[in-house]
């Protein structure tokens, strides 16, 4: 089995523990699920203005390994985050692979403004309860390990509890799960089997998506001029998160890199006149 077959393999066996511990309706009564007005990821990258970057906070990947150990506490970087600019912001919640914990998705939710992203490998619709509960107010849906149909359903309920949705393509097979309830349609620059980035691969793929949806570019993004040639080819979000990660201060580092994009930006429309 490659790295994702082997992540759906245990995240099914989780959800199953999972689900005979808590009921969709206990979320429903408990947590964030009514009680507090969802964020929109939608008009943040759309805003003027906008730097457009999702940013990440997640501690391993299974291809790289641990970026920052299990004590990190989320708040230490996702208020870097939130203060100097980010549209969003991306928690990953993924326990076994990735390190994360749906604790971090609470944290992140009382100290930010931002619109947070649950970043996790959604197969069924609980988990989509679940986000709603913890605090998120987008999540995200993988082309690659789901049905087209699972899509409309599952994008069709997080819209019913005020949830929006961000759904990861990796190649041009996957163009059509692309359906009226995702407005937001990502494109992975890394192969989940491989893990090689391949930017212009996602360019090329991204003429094929429909006018009408949000682009947002995802993983391998790792220099401010990545940034500008999405933008040319008209993406409105970039998520990003180990170029931030693996440095000793990832709130520092998103915040530095927020300032070399604003100055290169400057640059250019200097450089018009």
């Amino acid at each position: 089995m490659d790295i994702l077959e082997k992540i759906i393999v245990a995240k099914k066996k989780e959800v199953e523990e999972l689900k005979s511990l808590s009921n969709v309706k206990r979320f429903e009564e408990e947590g964030f699920f009514w009680n507090t007005k969802s964020r929109s990821l939608k008009e943040t990258l759309l805003k003027e203005g906008s730097s457009g970057i999702i940013a990440e906070f997640k501690r391993k990947s299974p291809s790289k390994g641990w970026f920052k150990n299990k004590e990190l506490q989320v708040e230490n970087v996702v208020r870097y985050y939130d203060n100097y600019g980010a549209a969003g912001i991306s928690i990953l919640t993924d326990k076994e692979f990735f390190g994360g914990d749906l604790d971090d998705l609470v944290k992140a939710r009382n100290i930010t403004k931002a619109p947070l992203l649950r970043k996790d490998f959604i197969i069924d619709s609980w988990q989509i309860a679940e986000a709603k509960a913890f605090g998120a107010d987008a999540i995200l849906l993988i082309a690659a390990c789901l049905s087209r149909q699972q899509v409309k359903d599952f994008a069709g309920y997080a819209k019913e509890i005020n949830l929006e949705v961000l759904l990861e393509l990796h190649n041009e097979n996957e163009l059509g799960h692309i359906c009226d309830e995702t407005e937001l349609v990502g494109i992975n620059n890394r192969n989940l089997k491989t893990f090689e980035v391949d930017i212009e691969r996602s360019l090329k793929m991204a003429e094929n998506i429909p006018v009408d949806k949000i682009k947002i570019a995802e993983s391998g993004i790792d220099s401010v001029e990545n940034i500008l040639l999405f933008k040319e080819n008209s993406f409105k979000g970039f998520l990003i998160g180990e170029l931030f990660m693996k440095q000793a201060d990832p709130g520092k580092a998103f915040a530095e890199f927020i300032s070399e994009i604003t100055l290169l930006e400057k640059r250019k429309d200097h450089s018009k006149k």
